[in-house]
């Protein structure tokens, strides 16, 4: 594997950037019921890379933001489905915090339709994301339900005789 281009570890917090976004932007659909479309240009228009109330916010990677806010909507259904599958019986999705949903929503996009990005990555990054805005306990659920949907969706990732 070639090593990073000097520019990877901005791609990197770009990307980072873009999940926190698109979260944001899943979390806000969810409670408002705003509209993909208008979830898009809201976001691209005044956050992406914008000061808001004084706080800067990071540059994010505008295409990849689209991709999973675009790809969570479309593959929502079948998204929940795998979750709810992942979760502790007696705990479904619609029972988790609404930011929680969303969290989880973007992460099983990435692990089901991102193949681009590593397994590992995506846990890791949707981890990040989640102890922004919920107690630890919160993020290592997060941790395991991602896991387990990453062992089902990619257990090629995970083959030790891979290696």
């Amino acid at each position: 594997m070639a090593s990073a281009a000097p520019g990877e570890p901005r791609k990197a917090n770009k990307r980072g950037a873009a999940r926190l976004a698109a979260v944001q932007a899943l979390y806000q659909m969810d409670l408002a019921g705003t509209g993909l479309n208008d979830i898009l240009a809201e976001f691209e228009s005044h956050w992406l890379g914008g000061e808001i109330e004084g706080a800067q916010y990071q540059p994010a990677e505008a295409a990849f933001f689209r991709d999973i806010v675009g790809g969570v909507v479309r593959e929502q259904t079948s998204l929940d489905r795998q979750i709810d599958a992942a979760l502790s019986r007696g705990w479904p999705l619609k029972r988790i915090e609404t930011v929680l949903r969303a969290v989880l929503r973007a992460g099983a996009y990435e692990l089901a339709c991102r193949r681009d990005v590593p397994a590992r990555v995506v846990m890791s990054e949707y981890v990040d994301v989640a102890s922004a805005f919920v107690d630890p306990d919160e993020t290592g659920m997060v941790n395991a339900v991602l896991d387990q949907l990453a062992h089902q969706l990619r257990a090629e990732e995970f083959d030790p005789a891979r290696d």
